[in-house]
């Protein structure tokens, strides 16, 4: 893990002679460096993590840069209250960090700061303010401060709310802090609170009014993030999929193509293959595509899964393809990846009418019906249906809560309520698409726990990144429908970059026949590893129903198998749980 660090709060950790020279024994055995101490608390990192002083304030851990991509290697020198250097923080730099800042005026205390795209990790474990936050639960484990238990309630809660992060984890006395959050430790008091909000550039007064405005934004965050990430004489590869997210992100690494290895994955199902688009991005910038072979023969039901991970996150079919890029890693000897996962979201890839809505609510009657003639050329149907579908969801109140799928779910052990996540609260008058787009943009935060790629990779996901996000939220819904588009508004900022074949595709080859083809060949198998497993001995899950699943045959185009992968998924992980006791 790149950003290893673990920071012991309380007396007894700190302040305790033979237990205190004990941890400190074990750490310096795990490589790790006490990089800040204060009243209350020790900041221990790996020797390979970076990290920066905050003069007088404490330190921060990871990888920074200013507004416009320059990477920061001195300390930084800003002042003010714990609040004013959260928000100077958060304005004035971007990266993956944790920001760990002591109190002025009460050195007991100590705040962190999490910065929105998380691409740190932080968990902890607090009780009376005595405990352990660390990137790596598996860390505390071996020090002897945390032994792994299944926290079930929150495997409940996770299958009946899927892809919805919140702050309780799927271990026992172990939370999340999530992305753009502060946790203050105050002696005994340990609160969480919001420091950064995506409603913040959705409001009236920051959101875009020129499309042209618009589009030149997006593009110079794209290409600074991506020109940031991939600076110095590190190796890596470009995972292209033959779609506009990825093309975009591969065109911004133009200036770093002779230490950039470009792969496309190659599946043994019909309609995976996106060869033929990848190589056009390929083409263009003068380089080779690499196919990266993901078969069936590193299919398992069970398998490890990293010892810092505190959620079930990593299907059947995803630990394939990690497995399989992992080797393509080792093969073409690259540190990092970068992806153009999440571009969907951020790029506002909504399949409902809200954008119309949102276009009437805000810019009257004649923008509506322009935005309704767009809906329309988009989904391909009828101006009329366009626009019954944009006033029905103009006058209906935008969804606040998560989904719920109780589908194989024992009903006796779910709860009807879902956890928060700050993000969900929207403010009055909120327009429907920015609800949708910003919900959409939480289920993005455990894309990191999904895409692994070995311990020795590390993996960039520029489109998430902060800046990016802050661009593309300040864009209206409608005008990334443009002229019957998706994602209209990273078309046009890039349309001189990429290729017009990528410019103008509608839609992209699906691994969804792959996913099929797995269940379809360990059916029987899932239905036993489900029945004899975790999940149904501690009844999750609806016996019958589950029975009856597995008894159909799937129709043409029914994905209700994917339902299956995220039991599986859980499953896998609850059993993993067992093989790392202390």
């Amino acid at each position: 893990m790149k950003y290893r660090y673990i920071i012991l709060l309380g007396e007894r950790l700190n302040r305790s002679a033979d237990y205190t020279l004990q941890l400190d024994r074990l750490l310096r055995a795990e490589g790790m460096i006490c990089k800040l101490e204060s009243a209350s608390a020790r900041v221990f990192a790996s020797a390979g993590a970076p990290s920066l002083a905050i003069a007088g304030h404490g330190l921060l851990i990871g990888q920074v840069f200013t507004k416009d991509g320059q990477p920061i290697s001195q300390r930084l020198d800003i002042d003010g209250s714990v609040g004013e250097l959260a928000s100077r923080l958060l304005q004035s730099i971007w990266g993956d960090y944790l920001a760990i800042l002591v109190g002025r005026d009460d050195s007991s205390a100590i705040t962190l700061l999490r910065e929105p795209s998380g691409a740190v990790p932080c968990v902890y474990s607090l009780v009376d303010g005595e405990g352990f936050i660390t990137s790596d639960i598996s860390l505390a484990v071996d020090l002897g401060l945390y032994r792994r238990e299944v926290n079930w309630e929150a495997i409940a809660h996770g299958l009946n709310f899927p892809y919805l992060k919140t702050a309780r984890t799927a271990l026992r006395h172990v939370s999340e802090l999530l992305p753009g959050s502060m946790l203050t430790c105050r002696g005994k008091d340990v609160s969480t609170s919001s420091a950064w909000s995506p409603w913040r550039f959705v409001e009236r007064d920051v959101r875009h009014k020129d499309p042209r405005v618009a589009a030149e934004d997006v593009r110079a965050a794209v290409s600074s993030v991506v020109g940031a990430l991939s600076a110095g004489d590190g190796k890596f590869v470009v995972e292209l999929s033959g779609g506009l997210d990825s093309s975009v992100v591969a065109t911004c690494l133009r200036h770093a193509s002779l230490r950039t290895t470009f792969c496309t994955m190659v599946m043994p199902v019909s309609g995976t293959d996106e060869r033929p688009y990848a190589r056009l991005v390929t083409d263009a910038l003068g380089q080779e595509l690499f196919p990266v072979q993901v078969g069936f023969d590193n299919v398992h039901l069970e398998f490890p899964v990293p010892r810092s991970s505190v959620v079930p996150a990593i299907s059947i079919p995803q630990n394939a393809t990690n497995e399989a890029w992992e080797v393509a890693g080792i093969q073409y000897g690259v540190d990092c990846f970068f992806s153009g996962g999440g571009g969907d979201t951020v790029f506002c890839y909504l399949k409902t009418a809200a954008p119309a809505a949102d276009a009437f609510r805000e810019r009257g009657v004649m923008a509506g019906i322009a935005a309704i003639e767009d809906l329309a050329a988009l989904h391909r149907c009828t101006v009329f249906k366009a626009g019954r579908l944009a006033f029905k969801k103009r006058l209906r109140r935008p969804r606040t809560a998560w989904k719920e799928d109780r589908t194989l779910l024992n009903r006796a052990c779910l709860t009807t309520v879902s956890e928060h996540h700050p993000w969900m609260d929207a403010p009055p008058g909120a327009l429907p698409g920015d609800c949708e787009k910003i919900h959409d943009l939480i289920g993005t935060q455990l894309f990191r726990e999904t895409a692994l790629r070995g311990a020795k990779h590390s993996t960039h996901f520029p489109l998430l990144s902060q800046p990016v996000m802050e661009a593309c939220l300040k864009v209206p819904t409608w005008m990334w429908i443009a002229d019957g588009q998706n994602r209209a508004v990273a078309r046009q900022a890039f349309a001189d970059r990429l290729p017009q074949s990528i410019l103008d595709r509608r839609s992209k080859g699906s691994y969804l026949g792959y996913m099929a083809a797995i269940y379809l060949r360990n059916k029987l198998k899932m239905h036993e590893f489900l029945e004899e497993g975790e999940l149904c001995a501690h009844d999750l899950l609806d016996h019958s129903a589950l029975a009856d699943f597995f008894a159909k045959d799937l129709a043409p185009r029914d994905l209700s198998f994917l339902r299956i992968f995220d039991l599986c998924a859980a499953e896998n992980w609850v059993r993993q749980q067992g093989h790392d006791l202390p």
